[in-house]
């Protein structure tokens, strides 16, 4: 049974443009999974991602090239194809044989144009990533290049989704219960997100967020979990977090994943680093995100 969706389906006065991206390729079930719900929630959507998987390449690039003589990952194009190229049947869901970050590039550049109309997207998310991407992981993340590269040089507002569960899995095969509980609490965020009004983000941030394992007997429906705005990095000697929860100091992404409980962290990163940002930005972050956010006990 498909879980329910925590805040449902956006109405069509709300749908924004949208350019997705991850660092495990373009055939991956979960960044699919995310692309349908997304169309189903009535968003204008495109993806731009890897032909092969390019974890750990943070914010690598470089001019793609032909497809290798084993073809994109999980057969979904055959070895020799061109640098770029696109699904036969959908034009929005578009591989790029070269990094996260020069996926998105070609996405936001090459194919939104053409889908768009001439129009920019509104929007970059980037996973949910096949496993977590929380503190000291994050700055080597494709994904997370992918999300900083569009609010840092594109100047389009970010979300980066990472999950603690799974494996590498193809766009074909049945949908694991993960990548469909992942894609509804990330189209949960998003919707959140676009109902605060733009801008989205503030100037120069991005949003990691991690979800906590899901299994058939833990965390297994969304309406089980909770979102905790944290950190990304330590933060014992530097300046006050903005105040939330009776505290000025905001939990580690580590703290809230490692939290017994159905917790996914949020934490408003800084583009420039993608580390923690100043207080003044997280409290216009909070300020979004309010209405979706509880308290880490």
């Amino acid at each position: 049974m498909r879980p329910s969706i925590l805040l449902g389906v956006l109405p069509l006065a709300q749908a924004v443009r949208i350019v997705q991206s991850n660092d495990d390729g373009w055939a991956e079930i979960n960044i699919r999974t995310l692309f349908d719900d997304l169309n189903a929630a009535g968003h204008n959507v495109i993806l731009s991602a890897p032909a092969e998987q390019k974890s750990g390449t943070g914010s690598s690039d470089a001019a793609p090239t032909v497809v290798d003589a084993d073809g994109c990952i999980h057969n979904s194009c055959p070895g020799g194809s061109p640098p770029t190229g696109s699904n036969a049947t959908n034009p929005r869901l578009n591989y790029v044989n070269s990094f996260p970050v020069t996926s998105i590039k070609f996405g936001i550049d090459t194919v939104a144009p053409k889908i768009f109309n001439g129009a920019k997207p509104e929007l970059a998310l980037t996973g949910p990533n096949v496993g977590s991407n929380i503190g000291i992981q994050a700055p080597f993340s494709g994904t997370v290049g992918a999300a900083t590269y569009a609010v840092k040089t594109a100047g389009i507002p970010a979300i980066a989704f990472s999950g603690w569960s799974g494996d590498p899995t193809a766009w074909d095969q049945p949908t694991p219960l993960h990548s469909q509980i992942y894609a509804d609490l990330a189209l949960n965020v998003t919707s959140q997100i676009v109902a605060s009004g733009a801008p989205y983000l503030p100037t120069g941030v991005w949003l990691n967020v991690n979800f906590p394992e899901v299994s058939a007997t833990k965390c297994n429906n969304v309406n089980q979990f909770k979102f905790i705005l944290s950190r990304v990095n330590w933060g014992i000697f530097s300046s006050k977090d903005t105040e939330w929860c009776g505290s000025d100091r905001l939990p580690t992404e580590t703290d809230v994943i490692l939290k017994s409980g159905c917790y996914a962290s949020i934490s408003p990163g800084d583009a420039d680093d993608k580390t923690t940002v100043d207080a003044a930005r997280q409290k216009l972050v909070l300020d979004k995100l309010k209405p979706i956010l509880s308290c880490l006990p």
